[in-house]
């Protein structure tokens, strides 16, 4: 099979930041009609080399090509003017704007609240030509997060986007809206758009991709087309090396219930309620799932387990103890470790060093302190027997935290929390954002625990993690849990159908 004639070509691409070669010669083209994936570990280089073509970074050396012709692109606006689209992975949407407004935001011209009906108008051809049913007086704010992505994806259409890029596109949808989203990319494909798709998940990669590009250290390693190759060869090309993957899930009888969970709830910020009466337990040496679309109350559920949000009502218990509105130091000295969604705004501190990182939760106990007065040898030898102990590379113990790779972080956090072996480990999102190479060594750690004898939440948007990892999966929806099943008898239409609310009532 040949290539079509790309109509969007970057040549030799290079770029730099301080101590970092991004991008080192790379070529990358994509031709109109054609779905290129782009993949690699995190630090790889993709999201710079996108971000060349999206306007949002200039080459240090190479060019972009569009139809043959040399371009440059000065901002993103310059780049949508020639037809390059970015859908990214967190939505840039303002939720309190209905789709009409939120796709007009930034037009130049005549005032668009005199052409809402036009605009209205254009977006109902666009949506019934691509098949992205959306309603254009909406308030965003009331959409699914697939429906969001949907406007996402009409406004770089409205804007003449003749290239879209999409960025992790599938992190948050069910398997429902996966596969409409699929469906979409076809159609848009097949009426001459170029689609870059950017993801960690290879199946889907290899479910949707005419041709697929491998970026390790900034270089290209690897191109295929899917019927070429598979998983696990882009896996090794991804990082150098063969993957072992994680231990096999241990088929090993649960012990009695540990972390008990009865009638929570709790607020939103906005103030609205967010947990509307949550029960569930896990036991001893098991991992039960949580599912759910994002949104649905697994953050607040999760930072109430944690004392970091007050419960309204209910009861946490841990091994029989009362943990429900406890201090989040008194709530970890019980037994109950924690990793929150967001590794650097809330479960590390980017600028602190690896070792301050490690202590925060036992600086002022001995051998740490001496008195009022922290030990510093103590401190660095704490640090280096836990980076050695959990293999968190490139770490050193006075190094600022900023410094690491996502994987190694996320690694850093779940090393500070498991270092004492805890009873019960709340586990949110532990995977986002991370390779297949941290993500492999992540689920390592999480069933090296749950073999220990932990009880394990384990809250995820990935519905094939929590499928890999669960011995029980729980679906919450608008606050509350609307399922609970044992992994034998997981189907993932059934839980994606239970994750958009099917059976709420």
């Amino acid at each position: 099979m040949t290539t079509p004639a790309p109509f969007v070509q970057l040549r030799g691409i290079c770029k730099s930041f301080p101590g970092v070669l991004a991008n080192d010669r790379v070529d990358f083209a994509v031709a109109a009609g054609e779905i290129h994936a782009l993949l690699g570990e995190n630090g790889a280089g993709k999201s710079t080399l996108m971000g060349i073509l999206s306007g949002r970074y200039q080459p240090d050396a190479g060019e972009i090509l569009l139809d043959g012709r040399p371009v440059s692109f000065g901002s993103p606006g310059d780049a949508i003017s020639h037809g390059i689209g970015m859908v990214h992975q967190h939505f840039r949407l303002v939720e309190s704007f209905t789709v009409v407004e939120n796709l007009a935001i930034g037009l130049h011209g005549a005032s668009w609240l005199l052409d809402a009906q036009v605009i209205a108008t254009q977006v109902e051809q666009l949506a019934a030509r691509y098949g992205l049913r959306v309603h254009p007086r909406a308030r965003v704010g009331a959409l699914s997060v697939g429906e969001r992505q949907r406007v996402e994806i009409l406004r770089a259409l409205f804007r003449g986007a003749r290239v879209l890029i999409l960025d992790e596109p599938t992190a948050v949808l069910t398997p429902q809206e996966t596969r409409a989203l699929f469906a979409t990319l076809r159609q848009l494909a097949a009426q001459g758009a170029g689609i870059v798709f950017i993801s960690h998940k290879l199946g889907e990669v290899l479910a949707i991709a005419d041709r697929i590009t491998v970026l390790r250290a900034g270089r290209v390693v690897a191109q295929a087309r899917p019927g070429e190759t598979t998983q696990a060869e882009l896996a090794r090309a991804m990082v150098g090396r063969e993957l072992g993957g994680p231990p096999p899930r241990q088929r090993t009888p649960p012990g009695p219930p540990r972390l008990v969970v009865e009638g929570l709830r709790a607020r939103h910020d906005a103030g609205y309620e967010a947990l509307r009466g949550i029960d569930l337990e896990v036991r001893a040496g098991e991992m039960l799932g949580l599912a759910g679309v994002a949104g649905n109350g697994q953050r607040e559920l999760a930072e109430t387990l944690a004392g970091l949000r007050p419960a309204s009502a209910g009861r946490v218990r841990l091994d029989g103890h009362d943990l429900t509105n406890r201090s989040p130091r008194a709530i970890h000295a019980a037994g109950l470790a924690y990793v929150p969604e967001d590794r650097l705004e809330t479960g590390l501190g980017p600028d602190l060093a690896v070792a301050d990182n490690l202590i925060v939760r036992d600086y002022h106990r001995p051998p740490l302190a001496r008195g009022p007065f922290l030990d510093r040898r103590a401190v660095t030898e704490r640090a280096a027997r836990i980076i050695r102990a959990f293999d968190v590379r490139g770490a050193r113990p006075w190094l600022p935290v900023r410094a690491l790779s996502g994987g190694n972080a996320q690694k850093l956090l779940l090393a500070r929390e498991l270092e004492r072996r805890p009873l019960a480990l709340v586990a949110a999102q532990p995977t986002r954002g991370l390779d297949v190479a941290a993500t492999e060594a992540v689920h390592r750690l999480l069933l090296e625990q749950r073999q220990a004898g932990a009880a394990i939440l384990l809250i995820s948007e990935d519905l094939d993690e929590l499928l890999a990892l669960s011995d029980r999966l729980a679906v919450i929806y608008e606050g509350r849990i609307i399922g609970v099943l044992d992994n034998e008898a997981l189907d993932p239409d059934t839980i994606g159908l239970l994750m958009a609310g099917a059976g709420a009532a």
